[in-house]
C-alpha cells in the first residue's frame, strides 16, 4: 500500500488505504485467535492436572472455535454454585449425622494400615465404619432385580430408590409392581433417577407415568433443563445405584434397573447383554446407604428427610462384616474414590483383583498398579472383550501394553457380554463393591457410591464371583497384543488423549 507520495507542486500527499471488509475480517480472526491462545494458557492450567490441561490446550490450539465451545460446556468439572452450596451443607450434615449412626462391634486385629484408610475415608466425607453387618452377593442379572422386588414387598414405612438408569420393561416389571403394591398400602416411595442418562431412552415417558400413577415421589437427578433454570455441565452424572427399604435392608452395586440389553436397538442387534454384581446388605451400614440417598434427595428437592428415618437404631445382626460407605463426586473437594483405590493398591501384600468395565486409569493409579507388580503382588484385571462405548473402549486399550509388560494378568470377558461389575479385592480380607469404575470420569465427573468391606467371608464370596468371571473370559497375552494392527494403535492413542479432557 502507498502511504506517502510527492505531488508536482512539492507538497506531500498522505494516502492511507484502509483494509476492505475481507481484510477487517481476517484481522478480527487473527486477534481472536491470539486472544484465545493467550487466555487459554492463563485459564486452562489453573487447578488442573497437567495431562488434562495439555489435552485442553491442544484442543483449543488446533480447533479454537470448537475447543472453546467444548471447554465452556464441559471444561469445569464442578456443580453450579447453588448446588455446591447444597453439597457443602450435605457434607456437613453427613459429618454430623455420621456421629449418630450405630456402628456395632468392629472386627478385631485389623491390618496396621486399615485404621488409617478408614480415617482417610471419613475425613474426605465417608460414613463411619460399621460392624455386625451381613452382605450377600447377587451376580445373576434377573435374580438381582427380583431380589430387590422381594425386599420392597416387605416394606412397612418407606422405600428409597436411586438408580442411574431406571426403566419399566419386561425385565423390571416385577420391581415396579412391588413398588406399586407397597405404595397402594401407604408406604412412602421416593425415587431418584439421572436425567441425562434416561432422557430419550426407550420407555422414559412410560416410566415417569408409571411412577406418577403409583403415587411415588420422584425427581430427576442433575437435570439439564435450561428453560427451567436448571443447568450444569451436561456430562456430570449421578451414577449411583442403591435401594433402601425401611432402613433395614439395602442394595448397592453396579446394576441399573433396566433390561440386560438396556432396551437399545444397537445393543439388541449386536446381541449385547450386561453382566452386573449387587450386594444385599443388612445391619448398621444400611443407615449409611440411607444417608447417601437423603443427601441426594435434599440436593434435588431441598427437603430434609433425616427426621423421617431412624439412623440410630438399626439393629446389629449376627453378621461379622465391617463396612464403610464412601460417596464421591464433583460435590466433594477431593476424589474420594480414587484415594480409596490408591490406598488399597499400595496396602496390598499378596493379591489385587480388579473388575472394571471402563478402565482408564489416572496416572497415579497406573503407577500404583505397576508398582504393586514390581513389589511381587499378583495383579489381575477383568475387562470386556467387546466395548459398548467406542471412545472409552479404545482409551482403555491404550493402557494394555504397559499393564502386560508390568506383569498384570488381563482377563477379557467374552463377547457378546459386557462385564459391567465394579469391584476390587485386596489380599484375603478387604473388598470394595459399588458403582465406581476405575476411570477419570468416575473419579472427577460422576457422583458414585462405594462400599468397603472387611471380612474374609465376603472376600471369599467375591473370589467365587471372580472365578466365575475367569471361567467365562480369555487371557490377553503380550504376544497377542503386539500383533495389533497399526490402525487400532492409532485409534487407541487418540482416544487416550481425549480421555483427559476434564
Amino acid at each position: 500500500m502507498d502511504l506517502v507520495s510527492l505531488s508536482t507542486s512539492g507538497a506531500v500527499d498522505v494516502n492511507v488505504d484502509f483494509p476492505d471488509a475481507a481484510g477487517w475480517w481476517l484481522l478480527a480472526v487473527f486477534v481472536f485467535d491470539i486472544t484465545v491462545r493467550v487466555a487459554a494458557v492463563i485459564i486452562v492450567p489453573r487447578n488442573r492436572r497437567p495431562t488434562a490441561a495439555m489435552a485442553w490446550l491442544l484442543a483449543i490450539y488446533f480447533i479454537p472455535l470448537v475447543g472453546v465451545l467444548l471447554f465452556w460446556l464441559i471444561g469445569t468439572p464442578r456443580l453450579p454454585k447453588k448446588r455446591r452450596d447444597h453439597q457443602e451443607q450435605i457434607n456437613q450434615a453427613l459429618r454430623e449425622n455420621g456421629a449418630t449412626v450405630s456402628v456395632g462391634t468392629l472386627r478385631p486385629d485389623a491390618p496396621s494400615w486399615f485404621d488409617g484408610l478408614v480415617a482417610l475415608n471419613t475425613n474426605l466425607g465417608a460414613m463411619p465404619l460399621t460392624g455386625d453387618n451381613q452382605a450377600t452377593l447377587i451376580s445373576e442379572y434377573q435374580q438381582s432385580l427380583d431380589a430387590m422386588a422381594d425386599a420392597i414387598r416387605e416394606a412397612k414405612n418407606y422405600v428409597h430408590v436411586e438408580f442411574y438408569i431406571l426403566q419399566t420393561d419386561a425385565s423390571t416389571d416385577n420391581f415396579f409392581r412391588a413398588l406399586e403394591e407397597v405404595a397402594a398400602r401407604g408406604v412412602t416411595v421416593r425415587v431418584l433417577l439421572d436425567h441425562w442418562a434416561n432422557r430419550g431412552k426407550p420407555f422414559y415417558k412410560k416410566t415417569l407415568h408409571r411412577l406418577d400413577a403409583m403415587g411415588a415421589q420422584w425427581r430427576l437427578m442433575l437435570p439439564v433443563l435450561p428453560l427451567k433454570g436448571k443447568w450444569q455441565r451436561p456430562d456430570l452424572r449421578n451414577h449411583r445405584k442403591l435401594l433402601v427399604v425401611d432402613g433395614n435392608v439395602a442394595f448397592v452395586g453396579s446394576q441399573n434397573v433396566t433390561d440386560s440389553t438396556y432396551n437399545l436397538k444397537k445393543n439388541i442387534k449386536r446381541g449385547l447383554h450386561w453382566v452386573d454384581l449387587m450386594a444385599r446388605v443388612e445391619g448398621p451400614v444400611v443407615s449409611s446407604v440411607d444417608l447417601v440417598f437423603i443427601s441426594d434427595w435434599y440436593s434435588e428437592t431441598g427437603e430434609i428427610l433425616a427426621d423421617q428415618v431412624d439412623l440410630e437404631n438399626v439393629a446389629s445382626l449376627d453378621g461379622n462384616l465391617d463396612c464403610q460407605i464412601v460417596p464421591s463426586g464433583p460435590g466433594f473437594e477431593y476424589q474420594n474414590n480414587l484415594k480409596l483405590f490408591m490406598s488399597l493398591l499400595f496396602a496390598a501384600q499378596e493379591k489385587i483383583i480388579i473388575v472394571s468395565p471402563y478402565f482408564v486409569p489416572e496416572e497415579s493409579l497406573l503407577v500404583a498398579l505397576t508398582t504393586a507388580c514390581q513389589r511381587g503382588v499378583h495383579v489381575e484385571l477383568f475387562v470386556s472383550e467387546e466395548g459398548d462405548q467406542a471412545m472409552v473402549y479404545h482409551a482403555q486399550r491404550s493402557y494394555y501394553e504397559a499393564l502386560l509388560r508390568a506383569g498384570v494378568t488381563i482377563w477379557m470377558y467374552k463377547k457378546p457380554f459386557i462385564l459391567h461389575s465394579k469391584s476390587l479385592t485386596i489380599d484375603d480380607d478387604v473388598a470394595v463393591i459399588g458403582s465406581s469404575n476405575m476411570d477419570m470420569r468416575s473419579f472427577g465427573l460422576n457422583l458414585e457410591v462405594s462400599m468397603m468391606v472387611r471380612g474374609e467371608e465376603f472376600v471369599d464370596d467375591m473370589r467365587a464371583v471372580e472365578a466365575q468371571y475367569r471361567s467365562l473370559s480369555r487371557q490377553l497375552t503380550l504376544e497377542e497384543w503386539e500383533k495389533q494392527p497399526l490402525r487400532s494403535t492409532v485409534l487407541d492413542n487418540l482416544a487416550r488423549l481425549t480421555s483427559a479432557l476434564q
